[in-house]
């Protein structure tokens, strides 16, 4: 009865809100769902030399047609610029020639911070977007701020703003009394566009004024449209430019010095490596292009934010790894691509077996790459290709015998090939229809996967509503790693479908899926859980538009419902509403989340399978919780911004067993300091306390380990309080626009302590358990990534790289809650150490034959 009226008392509130919603949206606004028309801009062929300076002295640039009268996008929509912007187009044989004069009041209003490459400052910057193929769907960005800082990126329906995408272009800017004036050099090898005599492409400009945190276009731009490359205007008079050969090699050298104080016995603590290797890109036509890496090295990353990891699930770790996460926006169509999976640990990596005479004295806990390989792509017509393969090598784990000092090699994983095969045709409206295939082969009698997919989006031709929807099949074939038995009923599926509105102030959502029990992508891809029928709606209303004292607002809902697909049975059913608005003046931000669940029941959380027992016997049940998060974030403008969260989440009542109620609690400070435009220091803190939270007892602990008798085999619960924290503090020094200093310091402490246990039977029912097994336990994490990087020339770099570690994943049975307690144990135990140099530098076809 409780429940219904919760339910019946948050639709009441949600109609309510739904109501308040709609009288706002009575408001007038200045932008219409419609796209604006679109500008037409002429560009001027040159033959004379053009000097990169940031000048604009040469004749051929008074000559050039003039693209002005920009409309502004934020935070006042529809709004011409005040101070004027003048860009002009150029173009010869080679390059094409963006010059942008940027008028303003004075010079302090022309803001400048320094930032590294693809960073956003406290800074002013204009922007070039091209659509070479003028399908409205694919696109170009190449920014420059008033510092000379250069930023690229790429625009897909699949991986919509991508600044992992990087070019080699050149940019140039100065200031000239009351304004700035920005000139950009983009070789045609940069770009991938058609053979056609006379191009059209599309074309927008934009200038961020930081000063008023405004945001201009040159053909508008309107945020009541769905889509951004689809509101563009045109480039025309593009004559006989024939796409270049596109041909670059990328060489590198790398040398590392390591210390790792915890090595084996009989291993040296410091050892060197040298290493070599090269990139390559070659065009094998005016569409397509070849990216290749050989013999990779990847130890330069950012080091990964680990944590303890209590859910019956997988942690996903952000991708850095360059060759990765540039020109993959085919790649990551469908979701069905994680990266990571390349080159990560190896399959029996978990399961060496060691005799009673034996020691593990090595065990590489990532796969060795010999080369990855993508080609991909797009026609004039619009059909998108792309292909991925990568090749690892065979990886052993060391195994020494401690009687006789002989050492042998256990294999963990065999030589593999993983490989992606990707078609997206664009078709009008904004609207696509894919095919994506991924495929994981191993040699011996290891098993191979295979996952084939389609997805599609259809829109009509207002650009107001859409239908999209994917169906994805998944198979598996072979033997478990290391054992003769067959992989049994691996075939898998899955499909989503949806409807909704897409553009206009008020926006909704319906979606309804079905995973299989057998749907397994997650040799390629990454799926946390499956075997469900999901369906939920979702409705925004967003007011663009500054009314009172606020910028814009924006409200959501959604509503959403899930089912265990087999057998059929009830799974969660959650309410959630959030609200954030931007106040006029002082740009201060500020919102909540609100979400309901009604009582849940995780069939996740026992780890049934991993236990051998059909998904659906047992579940924990998860009592009905409400939570509430406030936020804020204030003007980034200043040399002090702080942005801050809180949350609380209260559940009700143990359903069958009279334990305290469950509750969560959540902090987050996030201050940043910029001393000058060079230096700015950054620190993120968050915390977080789950008090009485039940969940099953081995997570977080060695899966291979037995629980003690009698309760081995069974499902043995826990309640247990878990304190979290996460510091960062990071400090970045930038000498010139193209040399930076950054140092990353990162400690993540997780505390657990268990009150009491209990087993679990089928159906959800708990009865507490005499287990008196200490499994209190603490871990710590500590990184230190310390990067110096100078682009001293375009594409090419040096960097050095300091890392410091303490031993991955260490844990503690000693319970310890005291924060600078556990900072200090993790500062005093031993670390592991690198430093490194790596040179890379980029060789261009066109331009040794030039030279």
């Amino acid at each position: 009865m409780r429940c219904t009226r919760t339910l019946l008392s948050w639709a009441l509130f949600l109609v309510l809100s739904w109501h308040s919603r709609w009288a706002v949206a009575q408001l007038p606004t200045a932008a219409p769902a419609q796209a604006s028309p679109k500008r037409q801009l002429q560009a001027l062929r040159t033959t004379a030399a053009l000097k990169l300076d940031g000048v604009l002295d040469e004749e051929a640039w008074q000559q050039a047609a003039v693209a002005t009268d920009f409309v502004q996008q934020r935070p006042n929509p529809g709004v011409p610029e005040r101070h004027k912007t003048e860009v002009r187009v150029l173009y010869d044989d080679a390059n094409l020639y963006i010059g942008a004069v940027m008028h303003d009041s004075s010079p302090d209003s022309i803001l400048r911070e320094i930032t590294q490459r693809d960073q956003f400052g406290n800074t002013d910057l204009f922007s070039v977007f091209l659509d070479t193929y003028h399908d409205q769907l694919n696109g170009y960005n190449f920014t420059v701020t008033t510092s000379g800082v250069q930023l690229d990126a790429r625009y897909s329906p699949a991986g919509g703003e991508d600044f992992n995408w990087n070019a080699v272009w050149d940019a140039r800017t100065t200031r000239r009394g009351t304004d700035w004036v920005a000139e950009l050099r983009i070789p045609y090898s940069a770009i991938r566009f058609s053979k056609a005599s006379e191009q059209l492409w599309g074309l927008n400009f934009a200038r961020q004024r930081k000063r008023d945190n405004a945001q201009f276009f040159w053909n508008e731009v309107r945020p009541t449209v769905d889509g951004f490359v689809n509101q563009w205007g045109e480039l025309r008079g593009l004559r006989d430019v024939q796409p270049p050969l596109r041909l670059s090699l990328s060489p590198y050298v790398s040398g590392y010095v390591n210390h790792n104080p915890l090595s084996g016995e009989g291993s040296r603590r410091t050892t060197t490596s040298f290493n070599g290797g090269a990139d390559v890109k070659w065009g094998i036509n005016e569409s397509f292009t070849l990216d290749a890496t050989l013999v990779p090295d990847f130890g330069q990353v950012q080091s990964d934010n680990q944590v303890l990891n209590l859910s019956p699930f997988e942690v996903q770790f952000n991708e850095n790894r360059p060759f990765f996460t540039e020109g993959t926006e085919l790649f990551t169509k469908g979701n069905l691509f994680y990266s990571r999976r390349v080159g990560a640990a190896p399959i029996g990596f978990r399961h060496v077996l060691v005799g009673s005479t034996e020691k593990l004295v090595r065990n590489p806990a990532e796969t060795q790459l010999l080369n990855a390989t993508k080609i991909s792509g797009r026609t004039s017509k619009g059909l998108g290709i792309g292909v991925f393969n990568a090749v690892s090598n065979d990886m052993y784990a060391t195994i020494r015998n401690l009687e006789t000092g002989q050492e042998r090699d256990a294999l963990t994983q065999p030589l593999s090939n993983y490989s992606i095969a990707v078609l997206d045709q664009s078709l009008k409206n904004n609207s696509y229809v894919s095919l994506i295939n991924t495929n994981v082969t191993r040699a011996g009698r290891t098993y191979d996967a295979n996952v084939a997919g389609g997805l599609f989006r259809f829109a009509n031709k207002q650009n107001s509503y859409a239908l999209d929807g994917r169906m994805v099949y998944s198979r598996r074939r072979g033997n478990v790693f290391g054992s003769a038995a067959e992989i049994d009923d691996q075939d898998g599926y899955k499909y989503t479908i949806g409807l909704g509105k897409i553009s206009g102030g008020f926006t909704w959502n319906l979606n309804h899926g079905i995973e299989s029990g057998t749907y397994n992508p997650n040799d390629m891809g990454i799926l946390f859980g499956n075997n469900s029928i999901s369906q939920s709606f979702d409705a925004a209303y967003r007011k663009y538009q500054p009314f009172w004292k606020v910028n814009n607002m924006a409200f959501f809902g959604q509503v959403s419902h899930s089912l265990l697909y087999q057998p059929t049975r009830y799974q969660s059913l959650s309410l959630y509403n959030g609200f954030n608005t931007t106040f006029t003046k002082s740009f201060l931000q500020v919102g909540y989340d609100l979400s309901f669940s009604a009582a849940t029941h995780d069939f996740f959380e026992p780890r049934s399978r991993e236990r051998g027992i059909p998904l659906g016997t047992y579940f924990v049940r998860v009592p009905a919780n409400t939570g509430l998060v406030v936020f804020f974030n204030s003007d980034t403008r200043k040399r002090f911004a702080l942005g801050m969260n809180a949350g609380l989440q209260r559940f009700g009542q143990e359903p069958r067993l009279p334990r305290p109620r469950r509750a969560s609690y959540t902090l987050g400070a996030y201050p940043r300091y910029r001393v000058n435009d060079h230096l700015t220091f950054r620190y993120s803190l968050d915390w977080g306390l789950s008090r009485n939270q039940i969940g099953y007892l081995n997570g977080g602990l060695d899966p291979e380990e037995p629980l003690d008798q009698p309760f081995a085999g069974q499902a043995l619960l826990g309640r247990r309080d878990v304190a979290t924290v996460s510091s960062v503090l990071s400090a970045a020094y930038t000498f010139t626009n193209r040399m930076s200093l950054t140092l990353r310091t990162r400690h993540y402490t997780s505390n657990v302590r268990y009150h009491d246990f209990a087993t679990l039977a089928p159906g959800g029912t708990e009865q507490l358990a005499d287990y008196q097994r200490t499994r209190d336990n603490t871990y710590n994490a500590f990184n230190v990534d310390a990067v110096y990087a100078w682009w001293f020339a375009p594409g090419s770099q040096i960097s050095v790289v300091w890392k410091n570690a303490n031993s991955p994943g260490s844990q503690s049975p000693d319970f310890t809650p005291l924060y600078f307690r556990n900072l200090n144990n993790t500062l005093t135990t031993p670390h592991a150490n690198s430093v490194s140099v790596k040179v890379l530098y980029y060789l261009d076809y066109l331009a040794l034959r030039r030279r």
